[in-house]
């Protein structure tokens, strides 16, 4: 838990509450956490997906990992500790975006289950939706879409990597668990959108 140094400060309640912003919206709000290794598809799958749900009508919203770390987290490296507080920070950020009756998108490595499982504690029940997109090392490997396996490989890059040299916890009971190695991402995306109906996120 990260450390209260801000003295003499109050929380406020909103006068509009969640639920009152989420009738505006038509439509319920809740945190898809994408999940997996450096190449999984995470961004691309969430991007689809967020697309898919626009054209539905649905208020989303896509935290990107790097887009995130040249702004809001542009102090933190990639230390056990600045991952830590990356995803806590974007836990923060997306519990606001839920408050506000938007559907947030993370796309994030994400590689320690404790800080997934301290997002999930921030939320109310059902708001945080694991979704692990499970691609092998190998696939992963393969794609290389930013060429940082090559890079790690090659030893040009000498910082720890995940899933080389620096631990990735799967999720053990995601909501959602998606075939990274077989499938296509509008396949992958189709999933997503299935979970979203058929456990009464969206009505149509």
């Amino acid at each position: 838990m990260a450390e209260q140094k801000a003295t003499d400060v109050t929380w406020h309640d909103h006068t509009v509450t969640k639920p009152e912003r989420q009738k505006l919206m038509g439509h319920k709000s809740a945190v898809l956490w994408f999940t997996g290794l450096s190449g999984a598809g995470k961004s691309t799958v969430a991007n689809t997906v967020d697309h898919m749900l626009h054209q539905k009508g649905i208020h989303t919203f896509v935290l990107d990992g790097d887009n995130i770390r040249m702004g809001l987290n542009k102090n933190l490296g990639f230390s056990a500790e600045d991952r830590t507080e990356n995803i806590r920070r974007i836990g923060e950020v997306s519990k606001l975006f839920s408050s506000a009756g938007v559907f947030v998108l993370t796309a994030f490595i994400s590689p320690y289950r404790a800080d997934r499982d301290k997002v999930r504690e921030i939320l109310e029940p059902g708001e945080f939706i694991e979704v692990f997109v499970n691609a092998s090392l190998e696939t992963c490997e393969k794609r290389d879409p930013k060429g940082l396996y090559k890079k790690k490989r090659s030893g040009e890059m000498k910082a720890p990597f995940t899933g080389i040299d620096d631990p990735y916890e799967a999720p053990l009971q995601p909501e959602i668990t998606l075939d990274g190695d077989n499938k296509t991402i509008d396949e992958l995306a189709e999933d997503v959108i299935a979970y979203l109906k058929n456990n009464g996120y969206l009505t149509a």
